[in-house]
């Protein structure tokens, strides 16, 4: 897995965002790369970036080792992400990934807790097989 942030701003704006704010909130800062998108051009790929604005929206990809987004969100400002989720998601796509396909995770599942097989007999009975609270314990 490899944990990638992009944003509009500068180099210089970023160093200085994880030096003042992000250390205090994450011991050592943040662990991964923060890139500068200056000109917008991975925001507009991607469908963030306000043109009129030269900002991108907040937007969260997870995207699999063959180039493919697997899942996306995409969040205006005053709204702030939840980064045990973005995990929580990461972990059930490279199960099902590692499964190639034999396995599915449920709504809330976290790693340790039941899977489901799909398939034509699971269609109409995920109630039997998966018990609510065991998801969210």
């Amino acid at each position: 897995m490899e944990v990638l942030s992009v944003s509009v701003d500068s180099m210089f704006v970023h160093k200085m965002w994880n030096e003042q704010e992000l250390v205090k909130m994450v011991k050592g800062g943040v662990p991964f790369p923060m890139l500068s998108d200056g000109g917008g051009n991975v925001g507009k790929v991607y469908g963030v970036y306000d043109p009129d604005a030269g900002v991108e929206t907040r937007g969260r990809f997870l995207i699999d080792p063959d180039g493919v987004i697997q899942a996306y969100e995409v969040l205006t400002p005053p709204v702030g992400r939840n980064v045990t989720e973005t995990i929580r998601q990461i972990q059930a796509f490279q199960l099902v990934r590692d499964s190639s396909g034999t396995l599915a995770t449920p709504s809330g599942w976290r790693p340790g807790k039941p899977t489901l097989r799909p398939g034509p007999a699971l269609v109409g009975n995920v109630w039997k097989e998966w018990k609510t609270e065991s998801a969210f314990e």
